[in-house]
Protein backbone atom coordinates (compact mmCIF):
# COMPACT_ATOMS: atom_id res chain seq x y z
CA UNK A 1 0.00 0.00 0.00
CA UNK A 2 1.26 3.50 -0.82
CA UNK A 3 2.38 5.87 1.92
CA UNK A 4 -0.57 8.14 1.06
CA UNK A 5 -3.14 5.53 2.04
CA UNK A 6 -1.14 4.59 5.12
CA UNK A 7 -1.21 8.21 6.34
CA UNK A 8 -4.83 8.66 5.26
CA UNK A 9 -6.19 5.63 7.12
CA UNK A 10 -4.03 6.25 10.20
CA UNK A 11 -5.15 9.89 10.34
CA UNK A 12 -8.84 8.95 10.10
CA UNK A 13 -8.45 6.32 12.84
CA UNK A 14 -6.73 8.70 15.25
CA UNK A 15 -9.13 11.53 14.41
CA UNK A 16 -12.14 9.37 15.27
CA UNK A 17 -10.62 8.20 18.57
CA UNK A 18 -9.52 11.71 19.61
CA UNK A 19 -12.84 13.13 18.43
CA UNK A 20 -14.71 10.74 20.72
CA UNK A 21 -12.54 11.86 23.64
CA UNK A 22 -13.18 15.55 22.90
CA UNK A 23 -16.92 14.98 22.53
CA UNK A 24 -17.08 13.02 25.78
CA UNK A 25 -15.17 15.72 27.65
CA UNK A 26 -17.43 18.44 26.27
CA UNK A 27 -20.58 16.48 27.15
CA UNK A 28 -19.32 16.01 30.70
CA UNK A 29 -19.01 19.77 31.33
CA UNK A 30 -21.79 21.98 32.62
CA UNK A 31 -22.01 24.79 30.05
CA UNK A 32 -25.71 25.55 30.56
CA UNK A 33 -25.41 28.23 33.24
CA UNK A 34 -27.78 26.18 35.41
CA UNK A 35 -26.60 24.62 38.63
CA UNK A 36 -26.42 20.84 38.60
CA UNK A 37 -29.63 19.33 39.90
CA UNK A 38 -31.72 22.44 39.18
CA UNK A 39 -34.54 22.51 36.58
CA UNK A 40 -33.68 23.57 33.05
CA UNK A 41 -35.52 26.59 31.58
CA UNK A 42 -37.35 24.50 28.96
CA UNK A 43 -40.04 21.82 28.95
CA UNK A 44 -41.00 19.05 26.53
CA UNK A 45 -44.62 17.83 26.51
CA UNK A 46 -45.06 19.34 29.94
CA UNK A 47 -41.99 17.60 31.34
CA UNK A 48 -39.23 19.79 32.76
CA UNK A 49 -35.70 18.45 32.48
CA UNK A 50 -33.22 18.58 35.34
CA UNK A 51 -29.60 19.52 34.74
CA UNK A 52 -28.15 16.22 35.87
CA UNK A 53 -24.56 15.19 35.02
CA UNK A 54 -23.72 12.08 33.03
CA UNK A 55 -23.45 8.94 35.21
CA UNK A 56 -19.87 8.45 36.37
CA UNK A 57 -19.87 4.74 35.52
CA UNK A 58 -21.08 5.58 32.00
CA UNK A 59 -18.37 8.22 31.51
CA UNK A 60 -15.72 5.88 32.94
CA UNK A 61 -16.75 3.09 30.60
CA UNK A 62 -16.40 5.36 27.57
CA UNK A 63 -12.95 6.58 28.68
CA UNK A 64 -11.96 2.94 29.08
CA UNK A 65 -13.01 2.09 25.50
CA UNK A 66 -11.09 5.12 24.16
CA UNK A 67 -7.92 4.08 25.97
CA UNK A 68 -8.30 0.48 24.74
CA UNK A 69 -8.80 1.75 21.17
CA UNK A 70 -5.52 3.72 21.36
CA UNK A 71 -3.62 0.76 22.82
CA UNK A 72 -5.06 -1.58 20.19
CA UNK A 73 -4.19 0.81 17.34
CA UNK A 74 -0.51 0.87 18.33
CA UNK A 75 -0.12 -2.70 19.62
CA UNK A 76 -1.79 -4.63 16.79
CA UNK A 77 -1.34 -4.36 13.02
CA UNK A 78 -3.70 -2.82 10.53
CA UNK A 79 -3.91 -4.80 7.29
CA UNK A 80 -5.19 -1.69 5.51
CA UNK A 81 -2.03 0.23 6.34
CA UNK A 82 1.71 -0.44 6.47
CA UNK A 83 1.83 -1.00 10.20
CA UNK A 84 2.81 -4.26 11.85
CA UNK A 85 2.02 -3.16 15.39
CA UNK A 86 4.32 -2.92 18.40
CA UNK A 87 3.63 -6.58 19.25
CA UNK A 88 4.31 -7.83 15.73
CA UNK A 89 1.24 -10.08 15.92
CA UNK A 90 -0.57 -11.26 12.78
CA UNK A 91 -3.48 -13.59 12.17
CA UNK A 92 -1.66 -15.23 9.26
CA UNK A 93 1.65 -15.11 7.46
CA UNK A 94 0.77 -13.49 4.14
CA UNK A 95 4.07 -14.36 2.45
CA UNK A 96 3.74 -18.13 3.00
CA UNK A 97 3.11 -20.08 -0.20
CA UNK A 98 3.87 -23.68 0.79
CA UNK A 99 3.82 -26.05 3.77
CA UNK A 100 7.61 -25.83 4.05
CA UNK A 101 7.53 -22.05 4.24
CA UNK A 102 4.70 -22.32 6.76
CA UNK A 103 6.79 -24.51 9.04
CA UNK A 104 9.76 -22.13 8.79
CA UNK A 105 7.60 -19.08 9.42
CA UNK A 106 5.98 -20.62 12.49
CA UNK A 107 9.32 -20.81 14.26
CA UNK A 108 9.90 -17.04 14.12
CA UNK A 109 6.52 -15.52 13.33
CA UNK A 110 3.92 -14.20 15.76
CA UNK A 111 1.23 -15.47 13.38
CA UNK A 112 -1.55 -17.10 15.37
CA UNK A 113 -2.76 -18.98 12.30
CA UNK A 114 0.64 -20.53 11.63
CA UNK A 115 1.03 -21.64 15.24
CA UNK A 116 -2.39 -23.28 15.26
CA UNK A 117 -1.78 -25.00 11.92
CA UNK A 118 1.53 -26.47 13.03
CA UNK A 119 0.10 -27.59 16.36
CA UNK A 120 -2.71 -29.32 14.48
CA UNK A 121 -0.16 -30.94 12.15
CA UNK A 122 1.69 -32.42 15.13
CA UNK A 123 -1.54 -33.57 16.78
CA UNK A 124 -3.31 -35.05 13.76
CA UNK A 125 -0.45 -35.79 11.35
CA UNK A 126 -0.04 -39.34 12.64
CA UNK A 127 -3.78 -39.94 12.27
CA UNK A 128 -3.60 -39.04 8.59
CA UNK A 129 -0.56 -41.24 8.08
CA UNK A 130 -2.28 -44.27 9.59
CA UNK A 131 -5.21 -43.82 7.23
CA UNK A 132 -3.24 -43.32 4.00
CA UNK A 133 -0.06 -45.37 4.43
CA UNK A 134 0.57 -49.09 4.50
CA UNK A 135 3.07 -50.64 6.88
CA UNK A 136 5.70 -50.23 4.16
CA UNK A 137 5.26 -46.42 4.16
CA UNK A 138 3.69 -46.47 0.73
CA UNK A 139 0.33 -44.95 -0.11
CA UNK A 140 -2.69 -47.21 0.04
CA UNK A 141 -4.75 -47.42 -3.13
CA UNK A 142 -7.39 -44.69 -3.20
CA UNK A 143 -10.00 -47.28 -4.15
CA UNK A 144 -9.14 -49.22 -0.98
CA UNK A 145 -9.29 -46.12 1.25
CA UNK A 146 -12.68 -45.26 -0.26
CA UNK A 147 -14.02 -48.46 1.34
CA UNK A 148 -12.81 -47.45 4.82
CA UNK A 149 -15.66 -45.57 6.59
CA UNK A 150 -13.31 -43.83 9.03
CA UNK A 151 -11.01 -42.61 6.26
CA UNK A 152 -13.96 -41.44 4.17
CA UNK A 153 -15.30 -39.43 7.12
CA UNK A 154 -11.94 -37.72 7.58
CA UNK A 155 -11.78 -37.02 3.84
CA UNK A 156 -15.28 -35.60 4.00
CA UNK A 157 -14.32 -33.19 6.80
CA UNK A 158 -11.30 -32.04 4.81
CA UNK A 159 -13.54 -31.60 1.78
CA UNK A 160 -16.02 -29.49 3.75
CA UNK A 161 -13.21 -27.29 5.06
CA UNK A 162 -11.48 -26.70 1.74
CA UNK A 163 -13.69 -27.64 -1.22
CA UNK A 164 -17.30 -27.00 -0.22
CA UNK A 165 -17.03 -23.28 -0.95
CA UNK A 166 -17.14 -24.07 -4.68
CA UNK A 167 -18.55 -27.58 -4.98
CA UNK A 168 -21.10 -27.27 -2.18
CA UNK A 169 -21.36 -29.21 1.06
CA UNK A 170 -23.12 -32.01 -0.83
CA UNK A 171 -20.44 -31.93 -3.60
CA UNK A 172 -23.13 -31.38 -6.25
CA UNK A 173 -21.49 -28.18 -7.45
CA UNK A 174 -23.23 -25.28 -9.11
CA UNK A 175 -22.97 -23.08 -12.18
CA UNK A 176 -19.33 -23.20 -13.23
CA UNK A 177 -18.43 -25.81 -10.58
CA UNK A 178 -18.68 -29.52 -11.47
CA UNK A 179 -20.95 -31.99 -9.74
CA UNK A 180 -18.68 -34.58 -8.13
CA UNK A 181 -21.39 -37.13 -7.34
CA UNK A 182 -22.16 -38.26 -10.90
CA UNK A 183 -20.05 -40.05 -13.49
CA UNK A 184 -19.54 -37.06 -15.78
CA UNK A 185 -15.88 -36.03 -15.54
CA UNK A 186 -14.08 -33.40 -17.59
CA UNK A 187 -10.63 -34.89 -17.01
CA UNK A 188 -11.59 -38.41 -15.94
CA UNK A 189 -13.00 -39.95 -12.77
CA UNK A 190 -10.30 -42.54 -12.14
CA UNK A 191 -8.85 -42.41 -8.62
CA UNK A 192 -5.37 -41.26 -9.61
CA UNK A 193 -6.80 -38.69 -12.04
CA UNK A 194 -8.89 -37.18 -9.24
CA UNK A 195 -5.79 -36.98 -7.07
CA UNK A 196 -3.81 -35.37 -9.88
CA UNK A 197 -6.55 -32.77 -10.29
CA UNK A 198 -6.43 -31.96 -6.59
CA UNK A 199 -2.66 -31.91 -6.37
CA UNK A 200 -1.91 -29.77 -9.41
CA UNK A 201 -5.20 -28.05 -10.24
CA UNK A 202 -6.81 -27.56 -13.64
CA UNK A 203 -7.15 -24.62 -15.98
CA UNK A 204 -9.94 -25.18 -18.48
CA UNK A 205 -10.16 -22.67 -21.29
CA UNK A 206 -12.96 -22.45 -23.86
CA UNK A 207 -11.94 -19.83 -26.40
CA UNK A 208 -14.35 -17.16 -27.61
CA UNK A 209 -15.61 -17.78 -31.16
CA UNK A 210 -17.65 -14.65 -31.84
CA UNK A 211 -14.96 -13.01 -34.00
CA UNK A 212 -14.45 -16.16 -36.10
CA UNK A 213 -18.00 -17.47 -36.41
CA UNK A 214 -19.89 -14.20 -36.33
CA UNK A 215 -23.23 -13.78 -34.59
CA UNK A 216 -25.11 -15.97 -37.08
CA UNK A 217 -22.47 -18.66 -36.78
CA UNK A 218 -22.67 -18.61 -32.99
CA UNK A 219 -26.43 -19.17 -33.12
CA UNK A 220 -26.15 -21.94 -35.71
CA UNK A 221 -23.45 -23.82 -33.77
CA UNK A 222 -25.51 -23.44 -30.58
CA UNK A 223 -28.48 -24.92 -32.40
CA UNK A 224 -26.41 -27.92 -33.50
CA UNK A 225 -25.01 -28.40 -29.97
CA UNK A 226 -28.53 -28.37 -28.55
CA UNK A 227 -29.53 -30.96 -31.14
CA UNK A 228 -26.62 -33.17 -30.05
CA UNK A 229 -28.06 -33.23 -26.54
CA UNK A 230 -31.45 -34.39 -27.81
CA UNK A 231 -33.28 -31.06 -28.04
CA UNK A 232 -35.78 -30.32 -30.83
CA UNK A 233 -34.38 -27.52 -32.99
CA UNK A 234 -34.62 -26.07 -36.47
CA UNK A 235 -33.03 -28.69 -38.74
CA UNK A 236 -31.73 -26.18 -41.29
CA UNK A 237 -29.95 -24.13 -38.60
CA UNK A 238 -28.61 -27.32 -37.04
CA UNK A 239 -27.22 -28.49 -40.37
CA UNK A 240 -25.51 -25.15 -40.89
CA UNK A 241 -24.15 -25.35 -37.35
CA UNK A 242 -22.84 -28.86 -37.98
CA UNK A 243 -20.76 -27.59 -40.89
CA UNK A 244 -19.31 -24.84 -38.69
CA UNK A 245 -18.76 -27.29 -35.80
CA UNK A 246 -15.56 -28.45 -37.49
CA UNK A 247 -13.69 -25.72 -35.59
CA UNK A 248 -14.96 -27.23 -32.30
CA UNK A 249 -14.17 -30.84 -33.19
CA UNK A 250 -10.48 -30.51 -32.31
CA UNK A 251 -11.42 -30.51 -28.62
CA UNK A 252 -14.97 -31.86 -28.45
CA UNK A 253 -14.49 -34.52 -31.11
CA UNK A 254 -16.29 -34.86 -34.42
CA UNK A 255 -19.24 -36.49 -32.65
CA UNK A 256 -19.28 -33.94 -29.80
CA UNK A 257 -18.57 -36.49 -27.08
CA UNK A 258 -15.70 -34.42 -25.71
CA UNK A 259 -12.15 -35.27 -24.78
CA UNK A 260 -10.77 -35.75 -21.29
CA UNK A 261 -7.25 -35.01 -22.47
CA UNK A 262 -8.32 -31.37 -22.94
CA UNK A 263 -11.05 -31.25 -20.31
CA UNK A 264 -13.55 -30.74 -23.14
CA UNK A 265 -17.09 -31.61 -22.02
CA UNK A 266 -19.37 -34.14 -23.65
CA UNK A 267 -21.99 -32.17 -25.59
CA UNK A 268 -24.27 -35.12 -26.27
CA UNK A 269 -25.61 -35.54 -22.75
CA UNK A 270 -27.81 -33.23 -20.70
CA UNK A 271 -25.13 -32.16 -18.21
CA UNK A 272 -24.12 -28.52 -18.53
CA UNK A 273 -21.46 -26.83 -16.44
CA UNK A 274 -22.56 -23.26 -17.23
CA UNK A 275 -26.21 -23.91 -18.06
CA UNK A 276 -27.98 -25.67 -20.91
CA UNK A 277 -30.40 -22.95 -22.04
CA UNK A 278 -29.99 -21.57 -25.55
CA UNK A 279 -28.80 -18.26 -24.12
CA UNK A 280 -26.21 -19.96 -21.88
CA UNK A 281 -24.88 -22.11 -24.73
CA UNK A 282 -24.68 -19.11 -27.05
CA UNK A 283 -22.88 -17.09 -24.38
CA UNK A 284 -20.33 -19.89 -23.94
CA UNK A 285 -19.64 -20.09 -27.68
CA UNK A 286 -19.67 -16.33 -28.13
CA UNK A 287 -17.51 -15.26 -25.19
CA UNK A 288 -15.70 -18.44 -24.11
CA UNK A 289 -15.18 -19.73 -20.58
CA UNK A 290 -12.25 -19.86 -18.18
CA UNK A 291 -12.53 -22.45 -15.43
CA UNK A 292 -9.81 -22.64 -12.80
CA UNK A 293 -9.43 -25.41 -10.25
CA UNK A 294 -6.65 -24.35 -7.82
CA UNK A 295 -3.81 -26.70 -6.90
CA UNK A 296 -4.10 -28.02 -3.34
CA UNK A 297 -0.91 -30.07 -3.13
CA UNK A 298 1.24 -27.29 -1.68
CA UNK A 299 -1.58 -26.05 0.54
CA UNK A 300 -2.77 -29.28 2.17
CA UNK A 301 0.02 -31.74 1.54
CA UNK A 302 -0.24 -35.07 -0.24
CA UNK A 303 -1.57 -37.03 2.76
CA UNK A 304 -4.69 -34.87 3.05
CA UNK A 305 -5.15 -34.72 -0.72
CA UNK A 306 -5.01 -38.52 -0.79
CA UNK A 307 -7.87 -38.68 1.74
CA UNK A 308 -9.97 -36.08 -0.09
CA UNK A 309 -9.41 -37.98 -3.33
CA UNK A 310 -10.74 -41.14 -1.68
CA UNK A 311 -13.83 -39.28 -0.45
CA UNK A 312 -14.52 -37.74 -3.87
CA UNK A 313 -13.96 -41.11 -5.55
CA UNK A 314 -16.45 -42.73 -3.15
CA UNK A 315 -19.17 -40.24 -4.14
CA UNK A 316 -19.44 -41.54 -7.69
CA UNK A 317 -18.38 -45.13 -6.97
CA UNK A 318 -20.77 -46.43 -4.35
Amino acid sequence: MSIFWTIWISAITLTVIIGCAVLLRAANKNNTGVKEGDPMPHTFDGIQELNNPLPKWWVGLFWFTIVIALIYSFAFPSYTANWNGLLGWSSSEQSVKSKEESAEAAATSHSQYQREMNEAEIKYGEVFKKLVYTDADTYKDIELIAQDPEAVKVGQRLFLQNCAQCHGSDARGGKGFPNLTDNDWLYGGEALTIKQTLMHGRNGVMVAWKDILGEDGVKEVATYVLQLSGRRVNDLDAQAGKERFVVCAACHGADGTGGQAFGAPNLTDKIWLYGGSRKAVEDTIRNGRNGVMPAWGEVLGEDKVHLISAFVYSLSNK
